[in-house]
């Protein structure tokens, strides 16, 4: 937990216990809770949100390399070795 051990967060809880006062201590972790899991729920659906744009965009960057090679190959009318089905001979 943040490289923290066991000794330092009690360490941590003392001192607090200390300059807070056990009257505010309770309140004061509550409100840091709740913000630590907003904070939580922002980060995660920003993540989702930029895993869903860059799966849009390599979609479409496939997508694009898709046309790009299907327009490279000669369709059979510009083959010159094949015969023209509609021309006559």
């Amino acid at each position: 937990m943040f490289g923290i051990g066991s000794t330092e967060l009690l360490v941590i809880l003392i001192v607090a216990l200390l300059v807070l006062g056990p009257k505010k201590l309770p309140k004061i972790a509550h409100t840091l809770g709740r913000a630590m899991g907003e904070f939580r729920r922002v980060s995660t659906e920003f993540q989702r949100t930029l895993n869903t744009e860059i799966a849009f965009e390599e979609e479409a960057e496939k997508t694009k390399a898709a046309k790009a090679a299907a327009a490279a190959q000669p369709t059979p009318a510009d083959d010159p070795s094949r015969p023209d089905p509609e021309r006559k001979a």
